[in-house]
């Protein structure tokens, strides 16, 4: 009820509004895109998925662009190099897995971390968008879930011979998180959103990612622990 509240005394038209919003929607866009890149590329690598990976990037070109077009409504430019910096130690991570071969990292970083990013940001914004993000945002966290479901159907598949690999991308890529949410509070604040609650709700949604493709509680708890060293 308190970020429902806030959004009522938000000035999306503000200056100061519109320039936090051109880099949180940067980013949001620029995430897409990645998303989009990252699918079409794990279809190459798992090529008896690629026609479901193929549906899934076309779900990201769509979100994409509906984000564009919340952009557009308040009149503002994204700043997508900023958004492209965010990315980078994310992207290159996932392009040296899978230049490796490497599917089981690859699917940890787009379809674990950067979907639990993403649905995340997505559930703490909606309570303080203005009414047209709002409605987009919506219709895209409800796909988010389903791409979250595809990395987790086949790492609990493959849960024996990943397990290790998984530990060890998690223990590389998880502390990049806490950077990327330190880079993005102040302009997150601005548009509502505590940096504590956009924690809460990652970790929730990376833990329950991570027990249901087959890890216990003890080793959740470890591999969560790692976040802590980007924070």
């Amino acid at each position: 009820m308190v970020q429902i509240a806030a959004s009522l005394e938000l000035n999306f038209t503000s200056e100061t509004y519109k320039d936090a919003y051109s880099r949180i929607n940067a980013i949001v866009i620029e995430g897409e895109q990645e998303a989009h890149e990252n699918y079409i590329t794990l279809g190459g690598l798992l090529p008896e998925s690629q026609d479901e990976l193929v549906k899934l990037a076309k779900m990201e070109q769509r979100h994409k662009k509906g984000f564009e077009a919340c952009a557009r409504n308040l009149t503002v430019t994204p700043d997508l190099d900023f958004a492209k910096e965010f990315f980078a130690r994310l992207h290159e991570n996932f392009q040296v897995a899978a230049a490796a071969g490497n599917v089981v990292t690859c699917l940890l970083i787009q379809s674990l971390i950067i979907e639990c990013f993403a649905i995340a940001a997505y559930n703490i914004y909606i309570p303080v968008a203005d009414a047209f993000a709002r409605k987009i945002t919506e219709g895209v966290v409800k796909d988010e879930y389903m791409h979250l479901n595809f990395g987790e159907v086949w790492l609990h598949d493959n849960f024996e011979t990943a397990k290790t690999e998984l530990q060890t991308a998690n223990r590389q890529n998880l502390p990049l998180v806490w950077k990327m949410l330190n880079n993005v509070a102040k302009d997150a604040k601005v548009l509502g959103m505590e940096k504590d609650a956009l924690i809460e709700d990652f970790m929730i949604a990376y833990g329950e990612a991570l027990n249901n493709i087959g890890f216990n509680t003890g080793e959740i708890m470890r591999m969560s622990a790692y976040g802590l060293i980007g924070a």
